[in-house]
């Protein structure tokens, strides 16, 4: 071996090992840092806790036929917070539920709904009978041109006021 390689691998093994102990200088600071912000965080972080709780917690909780579950029962607030919707109020006759409820779809034509005042549309539907029209009001009817839920989804309207909300669109439509 000459003097030269030999000079070459000592300045080599020298330059390698000056890399090797500033990697070990950075690992050793970077772990001092790192453990005094980390455990700083999550004991500051007054939600922690709770956070990793409702990350693993189960997914689902079922209700079993023939058993108690009671605990299940969806919990309704009583209370009314800022910003809360409040439940729309119950109308006095059919013109004020058409106004509330019946309008949102049979003012535009939403999901098949034929629109109030339109003859054309609601002659045919008239044609059947109020009998039918109570119907399909009452208990909903899914039919080839539209879908009409339950009460026009307002279930907590007595039958008389979706019937006379019927009567009201039917005199609109003559």
């Amino acid at each position: 071996m000459s003097k030269q390689d030999t000079h070459f691998f000592n300045v080599f093994s020298l330059v390698i090992g000056l890399l090797v102990a500033i990697a070990i200088v950075l690992f050793v600071f970077a772990r001092i840092v790192a453990s005094h912000t980390q455990e700083a965080q999550v004991l500051t972080e007054p939600d922690y806790s709770q956070n990793v709780a409702a990350r693993i917690a189960g997914p689902v909780r079922e209700a079993v036929a023939g058993q108690d579950n009671s605990a299940l029962a969806i919990k309704v607030e009583t209370a009314a917070g800022a910003g809360s919707a409040t439940p729309a109020a119950m109308p006095k006759n059919g013109t004020e539920l058409f106004e509330q409820t019946c309008s949102v779809c049979h003012g535009q034509g939403i999901a098949g709904a034929p629109k109030a005042g339109d003859k054309a549309a609601w002659a045919p539907r008239i044609a059947e009978g109020k009998a039918t029209l109570y119907e399909h009001a009452l208990n909903g009817f899914q039919g080839k041109t539209g879908v009409m839920p339950p009460k026009g989804g307002r279930t907590d309207i007595p039958d008389d006021l979706v019937k006379q909300a019927v009567d009201h669109m039917v005199q609109m439509a003559q």
